[in-house]
Order: structure tokens, then sequence, then C-alpha cells
């Protein structure tokens, strides 16, 4: 499997979407940085994407963006392709 990384925060909705996704998926371990525990972090989310917006979410080096990016890479049928292992 893969290593999915998901830059996220506490209280968000999409990144518990995302996360349900990807469970559903087979995905059983997500490595989560909490951008509004470690200010840092979500600098570097913002150095790797462009993005201020959680989640982030990469598997393995590929950047997918955010939960709609998932949800529509799942419904172009290229989500379980990226998560083969």
């Amino acid at each position: 499997m893969p290593r999915v990384l998901m830059y996220s925060t506490a209280v968000c909705p999409y990144c518990v979407r995302a996360e349900q996704l990807l469970r559903r998926k087979g995905v059983s371990e997500i490595e989560k940085v909490r951008v509004d525990l470690e200010p840092a972090r979500r600098e570097e989310m913002m150095e790797r994407t462009g993005r201020r917006t959680v989640p982030q979410i990469f598997i393995d080096d590929f950047h997918v963006g955010g939960c709609d990016d998932l949800y529509e890479l799942d419904h172009q049928g290229r989500l379980d392709a990226l998560l083969k292992p």
C-alpha cells in the first residue's frame, strides 16, 4: 500500500470525508499532519502545494489536492490505481 499523507486540522468536515473515502478504498494507515497544532507544518504544506486549505492529500509523492480532488479522482476511476501496492 502506498504512503498516504494528509495535512488536516482538528475540526474539518472535508478532512473527515476524505479519510472516509480512503478507508473505504482499503487504506488502513493515513499519516496525518495537524497544521493547527504545528504552524511550521502549515508553511511546509503551503510550500509543497501552493494551497492554504485542508485537507491536502499526498499518495506517495503525488499531490492529489483536497477532498473534492480526491472524490474527482475516484469518479474518474483513477484513485484505485494510485492506491495499489
